[in-house]
């Protein structure tokens, strides 16, 4: 075999070693064929690697049928959870409200946070969770005093925490207040004051929101089910109406809006209302007010229902005599209320979705969000249920609660309006009542008296 000459070098070896020799051929093909994956390795053979054949890109058919299995798929969850949660009592219902709150409130304040951590401002994100939680203990506060008085204005420790509520709550404010101004750095104070008045939007647009929600809550399951169920029965028929018989547009924000999308939306809205509401009204648990927080779909719950849920007979004085129709309706007054209920899901819950929409567009995203995979960000889900839950607590405040008075009311004026002495009579007017009803024993109404002589 011929030898090669020695002036002659192999491109392997031009790399030297150490101690200034080249290295040998055998040695520079070892470490070169260490990563077989890498193109330029050589195989077995010498022969260079053949690449794997590139895969084609995704249709946009393909994206689309991924994406509907995934949100296909996580709609079936939710809705699984949604009811297994709901038979599983008011408290993790409240969970389940606050958790979408928080996730909300910390999309949106995401949209700011990313030019705050550019110009390295501290404090910005410390200082928004500071206000949500003051804003959820002010709150939630209010509600649970509101409904749970008799329990809370009897208790020797919490008796000063519901008595002095608010004014805990503005202290807690104001230190957050005061906190923000300490936090201003010369040359950007225009842009803090913009962080500052874009979290208080936050706030009052998702937590007061949510608020309203949580005392649908309390006042019956139906209060939230049938808001929820109504936006949700809404888009589900606005877009297959749309996309059915979708000609004119409805609004210039969202171009795939249209009339006839909306109009057929709101009749089966309507429609649906109404079989929710006969379905929900025949089961106390989903509309009496919330007496127990440990209740659950076993145990129930147990009140006098509210009128609007007792059947009525109505007469129809546009029928004529002598027909083979019935002149009377029976029908629950609280039907009358779901056609109104029906249309505000279908005319001003939208414009919740519209606000988002133009919010995205200002800040050019497509999403909140990926907190629900296939659904974008949870605030893409909820910038209808927010406005909806609101709506429907007024209406409900206005037009269908019964205000009579309750435990709590009592008990709340004899505490802050009575003398302890004062208290002591009344309770000794009422035991007294009772012993003459045989229903506790005199011998109470002796020892109450003598309490009531020894002060």
């Amino acid at each position: 075999m011929t030898r090669p000459r020695k002036d002659v070098k192999f491109q392997h070896a031009a790399r030297s070693a150490p101690n200034g020799r080249a290295r040998r051929l055998s040695q520079s093909i070892s470490e070169l064929s260490e990563n077989d994956g890498q193109p330029a390795s050589p195989t077995k053979n010498g022969a260079p690697p053949v690449a794997p054949p590139e895969q084609p890109p995704a249709s946009d058919y393909d994206k689309k049928k991924a994406n509907f299995i995934t949100r296909t798929i996580w709609s079936l969850v939710m809705i699984m959870g949604f009811f297994w949660v709901l038979g599983a009592g008011h408290m993790y219902i409240i969970i389940i409200v606050t958790a979408v709150q928080v996730i909300s409130f910390k999309e949106v304040i995401a949209i700011a946070n990313v030019p705050s951590k550019a110009r390295s401002l501290r404090f910005t994100k410390s200082l928004n969770w500071y206000f949500l939680g003051t804003a959820m203990y002010f709150l939630y506060g209010e509600s649970i005093i509101y409904y749970f008085k008799h329990i809370l204005l009897v208790d020797r420790i919490l008796l000063p925490l519901a008595t002095h509520h608010r004014f805990i709550s503005f202290m807690l404010y104001i230190i957050g207040f005061i906190f923000f101004v300490f936090s201003l750095q010369k040359g950007h104070y225009k842009f803090q004051f913009t962080q500052f008045a874009w979290t208080h939007m936050a706030l009052f647009l998702i937590v007061g929101q949510a608020h309203f929600v949580i005392n649908n809550i309390f006042e019956g399951f139906i209060w939230l089910i049938l808001p929820v169920s109504m936006v949700i029965t809404n888009d589900i028929f606005a877009y297959l109406c749309g996309i059915t018989f979708g000609r004119t547009p409805l609004i210039q924000i969202s171009p795939k809006k249209t009339w006839e999308g909306f109009l057929g939306a709101w009749f089966f809205t309507i429609l649906w209302g109404i079989g929710l509401t006969h379905f929900l009204a025949q089961y106390k648990y989903f509309i009496c007010p919330v007496n127990d927080l440990g209740a659950n779909i076993y145990t129930g719950l147990e009140c006098r229902p509210n009128p609007v849920f007792i059947a009525r007979n109505y007469s129809l004085p546009m029928i004529p005599a002598g027909l083979p129709i019935s002149r009377t309706l029976n029908i629950m007054p609280v039907q009358f209320h779901v056609f109104i209920l029906a249309t505000f899901a279908s005319l001003v819950a939208p414009f919740g979705g519209f606000f988002a929409s133009g919010l995205k567009r200002t800040f050019k995203i497509k999403d909140f969000g990926d907190s629900i995979p296939g659904h974008g960000g949870m605030t893409d889900r909820m910038d209808c249920q927010f406005i909806m839950g609101s709506i429907a607590f007024f209406y409900y405040s206005s037009f269908i609660a019964v205000y009579h008075t309750t435990v709590g009311g009592v008990i709340e004026s004899a505490v802050t309006g009575l003398t302890p002495e004062e208290q002591m009579e009344v309770v000794k007017i009422l035991a007294k009542n009772l012993v003459n009803q045989d229903i506790i024993s005199p011998k109470i109404l002796e020892y109450l008296s003598a309490q009531l002589h020894r002060r």
